[in-house]
């Protein structure tokens, strides 16, 4: 609640938007619900691209062709999937409880299509003799809906989890749980910065001041903080640890089959597009079109229904990444996953916000007027001061960071000693690779204190060998080994 109405507090601080939310004045509810029912379809037929798409790239990323038989260029493999979902047996378990057992699913889809109600698609056009935004809805704290909705879905991983009546579910439940709220806090301090700069929540307002500068570049920090965050939020390789195999089988979902096991697939999807999405909003400009196609003959090919185009494909930019991801890199241990969230991005994160705030009171005068001229822009000198001090500070926890990694590395790098004595502790220890024996020490009775008993072991693979004690003046066999 603290991180939420820190966010709430931050457009309060800045100038208030001419227009804070988008016009919806000359939308009737038919219109609204049939809205609402294309974007369900467009996220439907998506969600069936992408599962080819994705098939498809990392087939050709390990050299294999992919899906191909079904339809042309494979393209109906996913409807073939689909039809094999519906067609399996759906099983309960015994112990389950049913009813929450059905529920987790449902949450899980549900929240993830909410989600995607308040983003903006494309510019305002006609249907049907309505002007009207390509959009479902807006809210002036648009954005907090988005996370509130994300955090609502998380109900259905843990609810599944625990449902189940099974131990590996609801350990899978647990830790993906954890998972995910610890990278929704990285994920909404991420955005504070662009709250920062827009001086508002709603996704049609952002989108509407990135209309000379996208918010990439001002916020690039933010914006790798947010692709990080989104591949863990989404559960997605290399981040995918809800999924442990060899740990947790498959994670929340072991217990589920036939179409409840497909409802959490359909959320994974449709949760990679809502955040794809969200990005494309926040960092990219929404639909508007790139830079130099606006410049094309005054802004012929921005804005209406041109504007659905430029959104998809720069969502589709984010779910290649993703697809990239999981062809290229290996899952991460869990520990060090959450070490990364907790010990790194929140803090860091916690500093840039602040720095950005200090940014933007400086470029709003709050710190001063004085400016210089730089590339013919007055920029304000206390904002180059404090864009030099936040770089020198990054570069030194960079060059710190390296280091104690470089000295971490070089420490585990130490190879084992030569020599190991095999009575340390009071214990016989085996040699390991590359290493050998000491040479026994005096024998008990040799008059010189040392009560060690060199214990000589048989060696082989089969057989009963006798395991041997030195007595100093002979050897004595103490009992018989059956394991060589």
């Amino acid at each position: 609640m603290s991180l939420l109405t820190l966010a709430a507090a931050v457009p309060a601080a800045l100038p208030a938007a001419d227009n804070p939310t988008a016009d919806f004045s000359d939308t009737p509810w038919w219109l609204a619900l049939l809205k609402a029912v294309v974007v369900f379809v467009y996220l439907l037929v998506s969600t069936l691209l992408v599962i080819w798409f994705e098939r498809r790239v990392i087939g050709r990323m390990q050299q294999r062709p992919g899906p191909n038989r079904n339809g042309p260029f494979g393209l109906l493999q996913t409807l073939a999937d689909g039809a094999k979902s519906m067609l399996k047996e759906d099983i309960t378990p015994a112990k389950a409880d049913k009813f929450i057992y059905t529920l987790a699913p449902l949450i899980t889809a549900t929240m993830a299509f909410v989600a995607f109600s308040i983003i903006p698609l494309g510019g305002t056009v006609t249907i049907f003799g309505h002007t009207t935004p390509l959009q479902v809805t807006d809210v002036p704290v648009a954005v907090l809906l988005v996370l509130a909705v994300a955090s609502v879905g998380v109900y259905g991983v843990v609810l599944a989890g625990w449902s189940s009546g099974s131990t590996y579910p609801l350990l899978g439940g647990l830790r993906s749980t954890a998972q995910v709220i610890s990278y929704e806090i990285a994920m909404g301090l991420s955005l504070v910065a662009i709250f920062l700069y827009s001086g508002s929540m709603s996704t049609s307002q952002i989108v509407s001041s990135q209309s000379s500068l996208w918010y990439i570049l001002p916020a690039f920090f933010s914006f790798a903080v947010y692709v990080i965050t989104m591949v863990g939020e989404t559960n997605r390789l290399p981040f995918d640890l809800a999924e442990g195999e060899g740990e947790l089988t498959g994670g929340f979902h072991t217990e589920y089959s036939s179409m409840r096991f497909a409802m959490f697939f359909l959320g994974e999807y449709v949760n990679m597009f809502t955040v794809s999405a969200l990005a494309t909003t926040m960092f990219l400009g929404g639909p508007a079109a790139p830079p130099i196609v606006s410049l094309i003959n005054d802004n012929m090919f921005d804005g209406g229904w041109w504007g659905l185009i430029w959104f998809t494909l720069k969502m589709w930019s984010f779910i290649f990444v993703f697809v990239w991801l999981r062809g290229s890199l290996p899952r991460v241990r869990y520990d060090q996953f959450m070490r990364f969230g907790w010990k790194f991005l929140i803090p860091i994160t916690l500093a840039w916000v602040v720095a950005v705030a200090f940014i933007r009171g400086a470029q709003l005068g709050f710190l001063g007027s004085t400016t210089i001229t730089v590339a013919g822009r007055d920029l304000s000198l206390a904002t180059l001061t404090i864009v030099g001090v936040v770089a020198v500070i990054a570069l030194a926890a960079a060059w710190i960071w390296d280091d104690r990694r470089a000295a971490r590395l070089a420490a585990a790098e130490e190879p084992p000693p030569e020599e190991v004595d095999p009575f340390a502790g009071g214990y016989p220890v085996p040699p390991l690779p590359g290493q050998r024996l000491v040479e026994p020490g005096p024998m008990i009775g040799s008059g010189t204190g040392d009560d060690r008993e060199p214990v000589l072991s048989g060696s082989g693979s089969g057989g009963s060998r006798p395991t041997t004690r030195s007595t100093g003046g002979g050897t004595t066999v103490v009992k018989e080994d059956d394991h060589g």
